[in-house]
């Protein structure tokens, strides 16, 4: 990540959180889902160039047995620059110094081969990841 960005311990406010999600391409998000989820994150990280947040990422959970890695978003034209490594660093090095022993920490990827250096690998066929959307 070169000098022109900045990155912040901080998520971004709901409408640029929705809307960063829908320039990288991720599901959807309701504003008023986000003004509810948002202050629950436990630790999350912000990058901004030029005063536009343009990548976030955060973890979510209970704070000691369970954390997932979520909302993992950089905007396309800003992709490439090193600036996903430089906020999984972050989120890492937190939970390196937060997490208790023998916490559950999950994450679900469309990125083959990204989150594998931090040491995460898939569950299967231990287990399987699952979801459900509200409508």
């Amino acid at each position: 990540m070169d000098d022109a960005y900045g990155l912040v311990r901080e998520v971004p406010d709901p409408e640029t959180f929705c809307a960063l999600r829908e320039a990288a391409g991720m599901a959807p998000r309701s504003v008023e889902g986000a003004r509810a989820g948002l202050p629950n994150t436990i630790f999350g990280v912000s990058v901004r160039y030029d005063g536009e947040t343009v990548g976030m990422a955060r973890i979510v959970g209970d704070g000691g047995t369970v954390y997932q890695i979520a909302d993992m978003a950089v905007h396309p034209a800003h992709q490439g620059r090193g600036l996903g490594t430089a906020m999984m660093d972050e989120l890492v090095a937190y939970l390196d110094r937060e997490a208790p022993p023998n916490a559950y920490v999950n994450l679900f990827a469309d990125v083959d081969g990204f989150y594998e250096r931090w040491g995460f690998e898939p569950t299967a066929p231990a287990s399987r990841g699952m979801f459900r959307r509200t409508e």
